[in-house]
């Protein structure tokens, strides 16, 4: 497989998640399931099978995030060397101040990786049709991005690399 673009932020946040769960709920739930055990039959004891459910969805999602790791591409941009490489061109993990064209509204965007994205917090994932645009643009650049509801246009005010 390949490599998955993933911000040193995103990769620090899965890297904690992990580590909660392997630490704190993986002990957990085997402590639950051996209580349960210790109420007897196995065939009606509902704390059982609930415990056992759990263990699944926390093995499962250890799993996961242990695959996303292994196969993420972590890129920093407050490296030094990454910073010189941009330019001050809008590359991934960059963060972009942008204004709408066509109703003046301002917004902050920072280019992440698909898992990390969020709409509502400006987390824009890279293959999103705003950061594809965005890409290789540097401050005062326009860019148009068809969108379903149509075309819109953003000019880029400002890039950081934080």
């Amino acid at each position: 497989m390949s490599k998955v673009p993933m911000t040193a932020k995103g990769a620090e946040q899965v890297r904690s998640e992990l580590e909660h769960l392997k630490r704190v709920e993986r002990p957990r739930i085997i402590e639950a399931i051996a209580e349960a055990r210790s109420h007897g039959d196995l065939k009606e004891n509902a704390e059982y099978h609930a415990a056992r459910e759990q263990q699944g969805f926390i093995e499962g999602r250890i799993k996961d995030l242990e695959n996303k790791l292994s196969l993420a591409h972590i890129v920093d941009v407050t490296d030094e060397h990454t910073r010189a490489q941009a330019k001050g061109k809008v590359i991934f993990g960059a963060t972009v101040d942008v204004l709408e064209l066509d109703n003046d509204q301002e917004q902050t965007l920072r280019i992440v990786g698909d898992d990390e994205a969020d709409s509502k917090r400006g987390l824009i994932s890279i293959s999103s049709p705003i950061a594809r645009a965005l890409i290789g643009k540097q401050a005062d650049d326009v860019v148009g991005v068809e969108t379903p509801g149509g075309l819109r246009e953003f000019e880029i005010l400002e890039v950081r690399y934080e």
